[in-house]
């Protein structure tokens, strides 16, 4: 039995990891105090008539949690497990995320409590315009920038892109990233978190003087990012991808899959199980196959101090968001393995988000190729601010991340000073 959501608080795991590294940077104690605290939360209850004609209440968020390096940014979830901790910890991890990744951008994160499985589209939308216009009294532009999570998409920013111009009286593309391309949103930017997390994987491979192709490597998820990311490192890197799974189960072949008919498999029967030519595998044998880069891109808190001990990849990039428990962290760090942390690895995302604001800001589109490389030059940056102090303070790359992300807010707050 898993523990309840409550004893596993997110913000209070978020804090944690504040404290460590403020302690180590030797931090002002009040600035840490500060870095444990969102600037602003608004919680918004709201009516949405359903299609029965029933009214429904429903409650949203929007956690602006640190603008010191510019406006916020981050994602809204539809989940039934939404609540007001977890969005505060999400828009934690977005501040230090977009920090790591140098870009101009705070940390923010919004979410509704809601089961969009058992709703339809116009019950969607309609909760969707509604929640919007409930929260556009602290979006915008140049304010706060949301962006897709959890069961929202392209067509969740394209409905809040609408109701957000519709108040204001004129088209306004730049309030939210992710958007369809028809609108304004970018080139790249459905694979970009996938392709991010590649680069990653790339430069670690050189550190370790690890020849990736022909490499082996196992995905554990195979929604966007984990799909993504193994037709990439099959297509371009030429590496070997041998296990990949979904929810019911993994697909092992110790000679290779070719990541696209795999796909294409899953879109007919519905999962990667049954593949042909593949041995059945479980999530959890998965994690523990003896291939040379494992990518967790499914859900959280996977690699515990249950399996730590027994993964066998000497590079392990998380493409999820928090796949490692920090004990699992230490046994992997004790053992020698690089584990590429999430605020790192999979920062392609956001990254390609404020790229789509770039654009749409100065009214002016970029190709695929330039969003690529652009992309490229950010991960290779990010990747060796975060080695280079690694090395320099003898820590795990997790906790070098952090202290990269945070030296740079704390920065920000030097500079700016504190008002008045």
């Amino acid at each position: 039995m898993s523990k309840p959501r409550e004893e596993l608080n997110p913000f209070e795991i978020a804090k944690r990891q504040i404290d460590r590294v403020g302690r180590r940077l030797k931090l002002d104690p009040g600035l840490i105090e500060l870095f444990k605290t969102p600037k602003r939360e608004l919680t918004v209850n709201f009516p949405v008539r359903m299609d029965d004609g029933n009214l429904k209440v429903f409650t949203g968020y929007r956690v602006q949690y640190n603008d010191a390096l510019g406006p916020f940014k981050g994602g809204i979830r539809y989940h039934w497990n939404v609540s007001l901790d977890e969005v505060r910890a999400l828009a934690c991890w977005m501040t230090w995320k977009c920090a790591v990744m140098g870009l101009p951008f705070g940390g923010a994160k919004g979410g509704v409590i809601c089961n969009p499985k058992e709703m339809s589209r116009g019950e969607l939308e309609r909760m969707t315009r509604r929640y919007a216009s409930e929260i556009s009294v602290i979006i915008g532009p140049e304010k706060d920038i949301p962006a897709p999570d959890v069961y929202t998409d392209a067509q969740t920013m394209a409905w809040i892109m609408d109701t957000i111009s519709m108040s204001v009286g004129y088209a306004v593309p730049e309030v939210v990233t992710g958007k369809p391309v028809g609108i304004g949103g970018s080139l790249g930017r459905e694979e970009a978190t996938s392709r991010g997390l590649m680069y990653a994987t790339r430069e670690a491979a050189k550190r370790t003087k690890m020849n990736l192709k022909g490499a082996s490597v196992g995905v554990q998820g195979f929604g966007n990012v984990g799909y993504n990311y193994a037709r990439l490192m099959h297509d371009e890197i030429g590496a070997k991808i041998v296990a990949v799974s979904d929810s019911r189960g993994g697909i092992y072949n110790p000679d290779g899959l070719d990541p696209m008919k795999v796909l294409a498999f899953k879109e007919k029967t519905g999962s990667v199980q049954g593949f042909p030519g593949s041995k059945k595998v479980t999530n959890e044998e998965l994690l523990e196959l003896d291939v040379d880069v494992l990518a967790p891109c499914a859900l959280e808190n996977v690699i515990t101090s249950e399996n730590a001990a027994r993964i066998k990849a000497k590079i392990v990039a998380e493409g999820a968001n928090g796949p490692t428990t920090p004990e699992a962290d230490d046994i992997m760090y004790e053992r020698g393995l690089v584990v590429l942390p999430d605020i790192l690895a999979n920062g392609g995302g956001v990254t390609v988000s404020y790229f789509e604001w770039v654009q749409n800001m100065q009214e002016f589109f970029w190709t695929k190729r330039e969003v690529d490389e652009k992309l490229e030059g950010q991960m290779v940056r990010s990747f060796e601010s975060v080695w280079n102090m690694a090395q320099k303070e003898k820590v795990d790359l997790r906790m070098a991340a952090y202290m990269v992300a945070i030296n740079r807010v704390a920065e920000a707050y030097r500079l700016r000073g504190i008002y008045p």
